[in-house]
């Protein structure tokens, strides 16, 4: 019996995959798994029965193992196929920085809570703040905590009873002229609190659209939910928490972040450790 031949690979070529690149997975690089949208820092690899694995941690400090399978994880929104690291000999390093660009301390403990505080408005924005400033804050010994809304900031204000050694900062959404939003932290002249805002409609328009896969942030009509209308644009699904975590699982540093913020939560950081005068 003759042996069948076989002629080319008549795939059309829209069909087929094209190599991802291969991404070593080295500890702390931040990736997101394709099939399961867990997003989180390699904490290792080891070689199983099965086959290679990478263990990630997520921003609570919890870990899940995945397989190492050919266009598997994405990275800063693209699909990469994650290798086993070299094990050459680590090179010198220069000094590191922390995510905000400040540069480290290595074996440096949190000091102690200071009576100051900054809020932020919503648990988005205090959750971004910690993934950029966090390091920076536990070293100056800065809380951040997070407010519902601004509605009701002056009696919030009061409440606190700010002083020079309790100095109170506040990051607000939109914060732009003649909006309810300036209007609210007009009222509020204590020389102990600062109120600084960003142009944004939502802390996720802070994030660079660059930096999150996405050739910009759609503009959605007034009346529409921002967050649903973003997801739908998009054509991500309508979970706006899960799109969150997206958005998030790609700021690695200050450079994922617009200027527009940056500057304003360095101004509070620094009003509120400023000694007291």
């Amino acid at each position: 019996m003759r042996s069948r031949e076989y002629g080319p690979d008549l795939t059309p070529p829209w069909k087929k995959q094209r190599p991802a690149p291969e991404v070593p997975a080295e500890p702390d690089l931040v990736v997101e798994e394709v099939t399961t949208g867990y997003c989180g820092a390699v904490v290792r690899c080891e070689k199983t029965a099965e086959g290679l694995t990478v263990t990630l941690e997520d921003r609570f400090g919890k870990h899940r193992v995945f397989p190492m399978t050919p266009r598997g994880f994405l990275l800063e929104g693209k699909v990469v196929t994650l290798v086993r690291p070299s094990a050459a000999p680590a090179r010198p390093r220069g000094p590191q920085r922390t995510a905000s660009g400040s540069l480290a301390v290595p074996g440096a403990r949190a000091r102690v809570a200071r009576a100051g505080r900054i809020y932020v408005e919503g648990r988005h924005d205090a959750e971004l703040v910690e993934r950029v400033w966090g390091d920076d804050l536990r070293i100056e010994g800065v809380v951040v905590e997070y407010l519902e809304g601004i509605d009701d900031l002056p009696a919030i204000v009061r409440s606190f009873s700010p002083g020079p050694d309790a100095r109170l900062g506040v990051l607000v959404d939109h914060l732009v002229p003649g909006s309810k939003e300036s209007r609210i932290a007009a009222s509020v002249t204590d020389a102990n609190v600062l109120i600084v805002g960003h142009p944004y409609i939502d802390i996720w328009e802070a994030v660079k659209p660059a930096s999150v896969g996405i050739p910009g942030w759609p503009s959605i009509p007034h009346g529409q939910d921002w967050k649903t209308g973003v997801c739908r644009s998009l054509g991500w699904p309508e979970n706006t928490g899960a799109a969150w975590q997206r958005i998030l699982g790609s700021v690695h540093s200050y450079k994922d972040l617009e200027p527009a913020l940056l500057g304003r939560v360095e101004e509070l950081i620094d009003f509120v450790t400023a000694p007291a005068g």
